[in-house]
């Protein structure tokens, strides 16, 4: 049975957008994702994501405080659906639960390079600890948009015939 929303087809899966440091730029090409799959989108913040709801775009706000937006999306996700995300925690917990993570340049997360980037992120917390000045990394350039347009693309339409039977 194919489940339809205002006449189309609706995926048997979701995009849930981390959207407290979300690129403006990363949000047109997950709007435009969306229009072109028919997919539904929720972005989760703490604060207001300034999107125009739409009957595939939704924004849910949350309480101000530690991981508030990663607690909702873990609450909400189900198997098979997308999470954008560049934490790394968060990750973690959507492979756990089934899903698909993302980063934000592209990356796909996998159960192997969430391990190694939970430790890298530790040493780098306990290098901050100590005193020493790390940085962070560098803006999303017009190269990281289409990193994450084409991972995003690929990774729909995987999901699409991996759920197909559904």
């Amino acid at each position: 049975m194919i489940n339809t929303l205002m006449g189309s087809p609706v995926l048997p899966f979701k995009l849930w957008v981390d959207a407290d440091a979300l690129p403006r730029m990363l949000r047109d090409v997950i709007i435009r994702a969306s229009d072109r799959y028919q997919l539904e989108v929720t972005f989760v913040a703490n604060q207001p994501v300034g999107i125009t709801p739409s009957v595939r775009i939704n924004s849910i706000q949350v309480m101000s405080g530690a991981d508030a937006a990663d607690k909702e999306i873990i609450l909400r996700m189900k198997e098979h659906d997308i999470v954008m995300t560049q934490d790394i925690p968060l990750a973690a917990e959507v492979i756990e639960k089934g899903g698909i993570a993302i980063h934000p340049r592209g990356e796909i997360y996998t159960t192997a390079n969430v391990k190694a980037r939970l430790h890298l992120r530790d040493f780098m917390d306990s290098l901050r600890g100590a005193g020493v000045q790390t940085g962070g990394p560098p803006p999303i350039s017009e190269r990281d948009k289409r990193e994450f347009s084409s991972a995003l693309d690929q990774t729909i339409q995987k999901q699409k015939r991996k759920t197909s039977a559904l």
